[in-house]
């Protein structure tokens, strides 16, 4: 949705398919990086484990990383897994946004309800209120506003 190519990724409709790291090189300038995903994928606790370590070494060890997109299902209420994540975040300091997807797939009235349920879990727990942005795939909500910060992170150098 970002970049407006369907064939620079596939997408799976099962959760946890990727286990590598992914890098994308747009515009011969800057790179995308997709790493593999948690929470809902169905694997056993040591391969969960494996991508746990994966995912921090990379985040940890990566001097020129900028900004940390978190993609959260917006269909969801907030997850301990998520919440414990971001309090991970937090304290390394990585910079990042939420990314709430799928907001097409929920009604209008939970466009506000749940964003403000995981910031009123971030405030209470972590004293954290991270900036987040409702997208869709499909619909290619809130693209604008994803390219915008991808575009301010890199103009500030």
């Amino acid at each position: 949705m970002i970049t407006g190519s369907k064939a620079l990724a596939k997408v799976s409709g099962t959760p946890g398919k990727t286990r590598l790291i992914n890098h994308f090189l747009i515009n011969e300038s800057w790179y995308l990086v997709d790493l593999p995903g948690f929470g809902f994928a169905k694997t056993s606790k040591e391969e969960s484990r494996k991508i746990e370590l994966m995912i921090e070494g990379y985040l940890l060890r990566r001097d020129n990383l900028r900004l940390t997109f978190l993609l959260i299902d917006s269909r969801h209420l907030p997850q301990k897994i998520d919440l414990e994540f971001m309090a991970w975040l937090s304290r390394n300091p990585i910079p990042f946004i939420i990314l709430f997807t799928k907001a097409d797939k929920i009604s209008k009235a939970d466009h506000t309800a749940n964003p403000s349920q995981y910031r009123n879990a971030l405030l209470e727990h972590l004293n954290i209120e991270p900036e987040f942005i409702l997208t869709s795939a499909e619909k290619k909500m809130g693209r604008e506003e994803v390219l915008a910060c991808i575009e301010k992170v890199r103009s500030e150098g």
